[in-house]
């Protein structure tokens, strides 16, 4: 299936769904510390990019189209920033800055596939990875030479710096409403 026969294809159950390699890939509810934390990134960054009068916004479950195999793929990440100005296209982000994923035990392959999927973009600067059954933080920055390294740095207390938009988050500010806050 091509991303325009994903994106014309309305399978009707309010389920979620993905196109992966020209395949549709049905997408599990999420738990609630999952989506606690997505809700809380996106207020965080919202909330930074509104005090810097940023150009940049933060959204929701976005369709991001890979470089790799563009025409079979469109992921769709928990959260992603773009800069651009707003298109036309209401599906399919453009010249995402930030992507980001929240891993949960069950989606973790999946994920981490995506996450690999989007460095293909030649905008994406950094990619952050989430954990939901633990406080930890994982971000993958492109280096400055456009190349990315073999793994993610690991945060688990503190700050968290996202390079890409210029943003400090404290980790307890990003798991203050899930079962994981103490």
């Amino acid at each position: 299936m091509s991303v325009a026969e994903f994106l014309a294809w309305a399978p009707g159950t309010g389920e979620r769904w993905q196109l992966v390699d020209g395949v549709p890939c049905a997408m599990a509810p999420a738990s609630l510390t999952h989506g606690a934390l997505q809700t809380e990134l996106a207020g965080l960054i919202r909330d930074h990019l509104r005090a810097r009068r940023s150009p940049c916004r933060v959204i929701g479950a976005p369709g991001v189209v890979p470089r790799v195999m563009a025409e079979h793929n469109m992921r769709v990440p928990d959260l992603a920033v773009t800069c651009a100005p707003a298109a036309r296209d209401e599906f399919a982000m453009t010249e995402p800055v930030l992507v980001i994923e929240i891993l949960s035990p069950s989606n973790q392959s999946r994920a981490w596939g995506n996450v690999w999927a989007y460095t293909s973009i030649p905008s994406v600067i950094e990619i952050l990875i989430i954990r939901s059954d633990r406080i930890a933080a994982s971000p993958l920055r492109r280096l400055p030479d456009g190349t990315w390294p073999d793994r993610p740095a690991e945060i688990e207390s503190g700050a968290l710096t996202l390079a890409s938009i210029d943003a400090v988050l404290g980790m307890a500010d990003i798991y203050a409403t899930t079962r994981l806050a103490g």
